[in-house]
């Protein structure tokens, strides 16, 4: 075949566009239902952000190179499609140092006493009541918002008449978040540890008008009906692995080096292969499991008909990852929490109520923060499968580090490669300002003698997964309900994927209930289709 020659027509009953989790959701729901249906994934394999890796060739560890932790994957999803997946519970929440001191709050989720023992270390402990009442308010929104999201979209008012609670409802829906916070919380520690679920990459402050910290923050703490956030064994490659063999297993047909060029109203779609050639095919569907920013490109090319696509709120990431392989876990200059606990839960660094405004004001000006706020997370203390036995022995640990208020505009195509190691840096310092050693010296060597260390921007993003502007949600996150008056007469408008154009629906994550490693976006794009039918 000439690399000019296009292949002839297939037709499909539907057709996906990007071979993410939500794509391989959808796809396995409607093939269950006896559809036919094609994924296209323009890499080699299949499973988006929510893959392994093993970054330091030749270590004998997989990571999870982009998502990292479990926690608004329904257990329905789960469930429906039968998927061969363990998720394990953390005992520990978080823990927090507290600057210039050799103390910090460590938030036991298994034992009370000690947290309060350990509010009291950070001289908080009349904040230890208005904590607990602060989330005892967000488990009443988990336990009654959580089991609408694999349904039709609730209204507005029917969501605030279930959660039933209208002080609730007022003060995490309606107003800034940080309204909340100071009222629950005086220490500026705890205020920060409240805070930052609401600041995961969204660049904003505690009391925007937008709301949008407030969107964020409720995607956190709903999950599961509980807002655990959980460790999937394997690393997030084992979630994309049990979701493309169920996938096949139901029939679906996955292409992988398969990328899209143009997608039409009409269903066709257009892709192009590893050796070049052009493939055209078509849908009664198309379920575009990319960005809309990227819908709405690739909706202008071949069979468009004069289209242009509507414009589309584009929402900046605003974090750095960054991963690691230890030797060991580093000695912390608090001297009454070991290691294994502060880094057996989310680890907070230099994330004070006060450092989180004053980064987002670096921010804002036009250069990252001084001391960046920074979160990690060890995925190898409650799930060592994803070492080598070798490793395992040695007592070698993973490390990933995700920060804030870090936001996409500030990095440049220019001079990124230096952008990306002075970032890298400004994670380790941070680090290093809790610790007792280097982190550098806990950093193991790889096969090259090279350390494990890679960073990845919201630039990486963008070019490696085609996440616009390096967003992980793909767009402004949105309210899990519709508003009062916003129109619900076709499933896909119920079910919160519809596009301007009837055989164009989102299923990824920028869809409304989208974000994060959740299936949400392929369930509510396959209900809708099963609905229609």
């Amino acid at each position: 075949m000439s690399r000019s020659k296009a292949v002839d027509s297939e037709h499909f009953d539907i057709v996906v566009v990007g071979g993410g989790h939500n794509g391989l959701v959808a796809a396995t729901y409607l093939a269950r239902a006896g559809r036919s249906v094609v994924v296209l994934e323009r890499q080699d394999h299949v499973g988006g952000a929510a893959v392994s890796a093993e970054a330091f060739p030749g270590t004998g560890a997989r990571l999870s190179r982009y998502s990292y932790l479990v926690s608004l994957l329904p257990r329905r999803i789960i469930e429906d499609l039968q998927l061969d997946l363990e998720l394990v519970r953390r005992r520990y929440s978080s823990y927090t140092p507290l600057p210039g001191s050799d103390a910090g709050l460590l938030i036991d989720n298994t034992d009370r006493r000690a947290t309060r023992r350990s509010f009291r270390r950070v001289g908080a402990d009349s904040d230890a009541g208005g904590f607990a009442e602060f989330y005892a308010c967000t488990s009443l929104l988990a336990e009654k918002l959580w089991p609408t999201v694999t349904e039709p979209l609730l209204r507005r008012s029917e969501a605030q008449a279930l959660v039933g609670d209208d002080s609730v409802w007022a003060d995490f829906i309606e107003r800034p978040i940080g309204e909340v916070i100071e009222r629950f919380a005086q220490q500026d520690l705890v205020r920060g540890v409240m805070l930052t679920d609401a600041l995961i990459s969204t660049f904003a402050r505690a009391h925007d008008e937008n709301l949008q910290q407030n969107k964020c923050f409720l995607y956190h703490v709903i999950g599961g009906g509980t807002g655990d956030w959980d460790v999937p064994v394997g690393g997030m490659g084992a979630v994309s692995g049990a979701l493309e063999k169920a996938a096949r297993e139901a029939g679906v047909v996955i292409r992988t080096e398969a990328e899209v060029t143009a997608v039409a109203p009409n269903g066709v779609v257009h892709y192009q292969q590893a050796d070049g050639a052009s493939v055209r095919l078509s849908g009664e569907y198309v379920l575009a499991n990319v960005t809309p920013g990227v819908l709405g490109s690739l909706m202008g090319g071949p069979d468009a008909a004069g289209f242009a696509p509507s414009s589309h709120p584009v929402a900046e990431g605003a974090q750095v990852k960054v991963n690691m392989l230890l030797s060991r876990l580093p000695q912390l200059k608090d001297p009454q929490v070991t290691p294994e606990q502060a880094f057996g839960g989310t680890f907070h660094i230099n994330e004070l109520y006060s450092q989180l405004e004053d980064a987002y004001g670096a921010a804002e000006s036009g250069r990252f923060p001084d001391l960046l706020p920074i979160e990690i997370y060890c995925h190898s203390l409650a799930d060592p499968s994803i070492l080598s036995p070798e490793l395992r022995e040695a007592g070698a640990h993973t490390l990933t580090v995700f920060s804030l208020q870090t936001p996409h505009r500030l990095l440049r195509e220019a001079d990124h490669d230096e952008q990306r190691a002075a970032l890298q840096q400004a994670v380790l310092s941070s680090l290093n300002s809790v610790l007792a050693e280097p982190i550098e010296d806990c950093i193991l060597a790889g096969p090259t003698g090279a350390p494990c260390v890679e960073t990845k921007t919201t630039l990486d993003l963008e070019r490696e997964l085609g996440l616009s502007g390096g967003n992980i949600f793909h767009g402004p996150l949105s309210w899990p309900f519709a508003d009062d008056d916003d129109p619900l007469d076709t499933p896909a408008r119920r079910w919160g994927v519809a596009t301007d154009h009837p055989r164009i629906l989102l299923c990824g994550a920028g869809s409304r209930r989208g974000g994060g490693v959740s299936g949400l976006g392929g369930h509510s794009a396959a209900m809708a289709l099963l609905e229609e039918d």
